[in-house]
């Protein structure tokens, strides 16, 4: 049974979650990586695990779309040469989503703590490769298919950390520099986020006062971020990232593993 769409959630509590949102959103837009904010923080109100991812979909996708649109409108992602990826991520996220919704919650509750947690770790002990942008190289389409449906349907079904992953593998199997991977991490993680939204919607699994009042500060954390990230470049984007991963793997180590 879906569970219901209605939440009561007193002020107190939203307000500490929107400004959770807020930073998610800057951070997510510089770096990725917002949903290791806002999953825990969700879980930590209580809310139900079915109802926690859907949630946080509905307000990532908020974020995404604003950061997403910010890197096109500055010619810093171009969709013609990413169309496998585009499709293959929107495949991907609703298998992802599908399998979520029938995962029993207590595999979730158990589950989404030990992902965030791993997710942290890897991303704060992986190397960003410096790789240099060459403006008219070509862009390997055979590669974005298996990429867009491994990560997509991660988003779908989990999702903290995507961004971020997105970016790190771009860099790996593409010639761009770290702001023109991170446009089309911002760029797929819309697409992902908007496909699972859909999916979680169907099945009544999103509250959706929260999720759209999340959503909108984590619209102005992004709106501010992907400008830091775009003006200040790889020399603002990995430290700044490292130093809320680090914060965040301590903190969840504590709260889950002790």
């Amino acid at each position: 049974m879906p569970f219901p769409i209605e939440l009561a959630v007193d002020p107190v509590t939203l307000l500490v979650l929107a400004g959770v949102a807020f930073l998610a959103g800057f951070i997510d837009a510089i770096a990725g990586g917002g949903g290791l904010l806002t999953i825990p923080a969700l879980l930590t109100a209580g809310l139900p695990p079915h109802l926690v991812l859907g949630t946080n979909k509905l307000c990532a996708t908020f974020g995404s779309a604003t950061a997403s649109y910010t890197f096109y409108r500055r010619k810093l992602f171009e969709p013609r040469r990413w169309k496998n990826a585009l499709l293959g991520t929107a495949v991907g996220a609703a298998l992802g989503a599908i399998i979520a919704h029938w995962m029993p919650a207590h595999w979730l509750n158990q589950m989404l703590p030990a992902v965030v947690f791993g997710c942290g770790l890897y991303l704060l002990f992986g190397r960003t490769p410096d790789v240099q942008h060459a403006a008219d190289a070509a862009i390997p389409r055979g590669r974005q298919w298996p990429q867009g449906l491994g990560l997509g349907f991660y988003d779908g079904v989990a999702g903290p950390g995507t961004g971020a992953f997105w970016t790190v593998s771009s860099l790996l199997l593409y010639p761009l520099d770290l702001v023109r991977a991170s446009g089309v991490a911002r760029t797929m993680n819309f697409v992902s986020n908007g496909v699972a939204l859909a999916v979680f919607i169907i099945g009544g699994q999103v509250a959706w006062v929260l999720g759209i009042s999340m959503g909108l500060a984590l619209m102005g954390g992004a709106f501010f971020g992907a400008r830091t990230a775009i003006s200040g470049g790889a020399k603002l984007i990995r430290p700044v990232f490292i130093c809320v991963v680090l914060a965040l793997t301590a903190r969840l180590a504590w709260q889950h593993w002790f």
